[in-house]
């Protein structure tokens, strides 16, 4: 009888939508805190790609295994054991600097962070299908929200001693605090099942695509951007400030995602945000100076922050709400797939002219022209089923 009550959906959803956004602060600050800390710790610059990638290998590894503990314990319980064994494995960093043990650290982390990232999209992609765009939206504003929010922290509280990772610790374990004492329902993971290899081979290869290719720009972003920013003579006060800005540009568009699905096709908006991107790539180089270098970074956090949930929603479309968690699971692999590339494949452009941005604008346009293509064969195929 509750389920017929309109504030239901909203009391449901947000216990895991603040938690999110506490780990997202706390998550933006270690991002970019990572490569900028290295020489602190005596450890090489060059560390700071394989980091990126190794996060990104454990959420590869973290997408495959985690439904089983979803189905187990439950979605509160299995989000508040990703976030303790993820302030398990920030902790070992300064108490530990040395190279071996903080990739095998951000491994673990990947793993953990996979398992909320599936956690939270399955507990949002459950109920009223016509809703799961403005619900991901929600947690789209607060994942890149409180990432952003989380940028400001390098300049705010710095990156040197202790400080930093009580900080991040803190607002961790107040992420654990409102899952634990929260009122929240939960969907009934017990009723989730799985997809085989021949239902995964039928979803829609445009959203895969979409998701691979946010992966592959987006964990180069995350790794590389404060090096590249530092590379361009950036000082540290404003990097974190530029980190940001390309964050808040994905936070802004995601309530413009889900009204643009209205009337543009999902696959046909994914190559519009991508030349957006390249069109913000060509900006930052046709025009010099920091100001114009933050218009850019933002319209690029709009275009590349926009193909996730633009591709999640396509490929979790029409689909029964049993398959949810499989879906969001084979979604994150795909995104997962891109970031273990992606920081290893933009590292080999950084010693060129253009950096990371080269990268960046060649992945874009490949997966632009690629989206236009596919938009148009759906387009034909809807035409003539007709």
């Amino acid at each position: 009888m509750e389920n017929t009550l309109a504030p239901t959906p909203k009391a449901r959803i947000s216990v895991p939508v603040i938690a999110l956004a506490l780990y997202a602060v706390a998550s933006g600050y270690l991002m970019s805190l990572i490569p900028l800390m290295l020489g602190e710790y005596g450890l090489d610059n060059s560390l700071a790609s394989w980091l990126a990638s190794v996060f990104y290998a454990g959420l590869l590894i973290g997408a495959v295994g985690v439904e089983p503990i979803v189905k187990k314990v439950g979605h509160r319980n299995a989000f508040v054991w990703c976030l303790v064994t993820f302030m398990a494995t920030i902790m070992i960093l300064p108490l530990a600097p040395y190279s071996a043990l903080w990739i095998i650290a951000r491994l673990v982390a990947g793993m953990a962070v996979a398992g909320v990232f599936v956690i939270v999209e399955s507990w949002l992609l459950h109920g009223d299908e016509s809703a799961r765009a403005k619900r991901l939206g929600l947690y789209m504003g607060a994942l890149y929200g409180g990432s952003a929010l989380g940028q400001l922290g390098i300049g705010v509280i710095g990156i040197s001693g202790g400080v930093p990772f009580i900080t991040i610790i803190t607002l961790l374990v107040l992420a654990v605090v409102v899952l634990l004492f929260g009122e929240s329902d939960q969907p009934e993971s017990e009723h989730s099942e799985s997809l085989s290899l021949k239902q995964i081979s039928k979803l829609n290869h445009a959203a895969i695509i979409g998701c691979i290719v946010s992966g592959l720009t987006l964990g180069a972003i995350y790794g590389l951007m404060p090096v590249e920013l530092f590379a361009r003579g950036i000082a540290h006060s404003d990097i974190g400030g530029l980190m940001a800005v390309v964050i808040l540009g994905g936070m802004a568009v995601q309530p413009v995602v889900p009204w643009l699905s209205k009337y543009l096709g999902r696959t046909l908006l994914m190559a519009l945000f991508c030349l957006l991107g390249v069109a913000a790539i060509t900006f930052t180089t046709l025009v010099t100076g920091i100001q114009a270098l933050a218009a850019g970074l933002f319209f690029l956090g709009v275009a590349t922050f926009a193909l996730y949930p633009v591709a999640i929603n396509l490929g979790c479309d029409k689909l029964d709400a049993s398959y949810i968690v499989s879906a969001t699971q084979v979604m994150l692999f795909s995104y997962s797939i891109g970031s273990v590339a992606g920081p290893v494949v933009a590292d080999s452009f950084m010693s060129g002219a253009q950096g990371l941005m080269g990268y960046l604008f060649a992945a874009l346009l490949a997966t632009c022209i690629y989206m236009l293509i596919a938009s148009i064969k759906t387009k034909r195929q809807a035409i003539a089923g007709e």
